[in-house]
């Protein structure tokens, strides 16, 4: 099953602080990571002289017959910005998740209509999203691995966007997202005939502004105070402060610095969005 997760660049050159961090050599777990690799409960993959580092998506630990690789394995799952998906069956795990994902439709299908933030906002507090003091979901915005949803303060997110948080999805302060806007941690691998799905986070710094209709999807970083323009697509990390637009994100200007104000998003005025 290749099902997977991204957690991390060049896992492989970390290998001797996990060392540290388990008790064991670094020559013993890199033969476990080894053994990952070659029985897909890890995966690499290159980009750009990096290595690109996933873990199964399917949470596999109870299968994984190698003592340490799967002690590592668990490890590496806890720092995951998104969850992972149960082995189904008549277990704990799978009833909490089915019960995560009905508490999350109810939301999109009905609670995200409802014009009250303290709602709204209560119930994906409620399924594990983590949400700030001054930010707001405004209605009719969709939400997808609630539990692996994060915004900071002050963070406004406008009408009709949907906020895939299945790989995770960070949001800092102070935050701008306009409506329509598609925030996708997730897709597939092109070049399986499986159709594996592929995930990992998406991270929105403070002070960014995500204009009308732009997607990011998974690859994103946006750094502090980064503008993303209208109709623009982004799987990739975009430097603090620059302003990026069209289908491949291409730089167009650099924005101010020492940004300091307030989104404002439960003002008397925004009441019913």
């Amino acid at each position: 099953m290749r099902h997977r997760l991204y957690h991390s660049r060049n896992l492989r050159q970390a290998l001797p602080e996990y060392a540290l961090k388990m008790g064991v050599s670094h020559e013993e777990l890199a033969a476990a990571y080894d053994w990952m690799l070659a029985n897909e409960v890890a995966f690499e993959q290159p980009l750009k002289g990096d290595i690109l580092c996933f873990i199964s998506y399917v949470n596999i630990e109870p299968r994984i017959e190698h003592p340490l690789a799967r002690r590592f394995y668990a490890l590496l799952g806890r720092e995951l910005k998104g969850a992972l998906i149960p082995l189904y069956g008549k277990n704990w795990a799978t009833l909490r998740d089915r019960m995560l994902r009905t508490w999350e439709q109810a939301y999109n299908i009905l609670i995200c209509k409802i014009p009250s933030h303290t709602l709204r906002l209560a119930w994906l507090r409620l399924g594990g999203a983590k949400i700030g003091k001054g930010s707001t979901v405004w209605r009719n915005t969709e939400v997808l691995g609630v539990d692996g949803l994060r915004i900071g303060d002050d963070t406004v997110v406008g009408w009709h966007c949907q906020l895939d948080a299945r790989g995770g999805l960070i949001i800092g302060n102070h935050v701008t997202i306009a409506s329509h806007v598609l925030l996708i941690a997730g897709g597939h691998d092109t070049q399986a005939p499986e159709f594996w799905a592929v995930g990992g986070p998406i991270y929105i710094e403070d002070y960014a502004w995500i204009a009308s209709r732009a997607l990011l999807s998974f690859g994103a970083h946006i750094g502090e105070g980064a503008i993303v323009g209208g109709n623009s697509v982004v799987s990739k990390p975009v430097a603090p402060y620059a302003i990026v637009g069209g289908p491949n994100a291409e730089v167009k200007g650099e924005r101010c610095r020492n940004l300091n104000y307030k989104v404002g998003g439960k003002g008397l005025f925004t009441l019913f969005h």
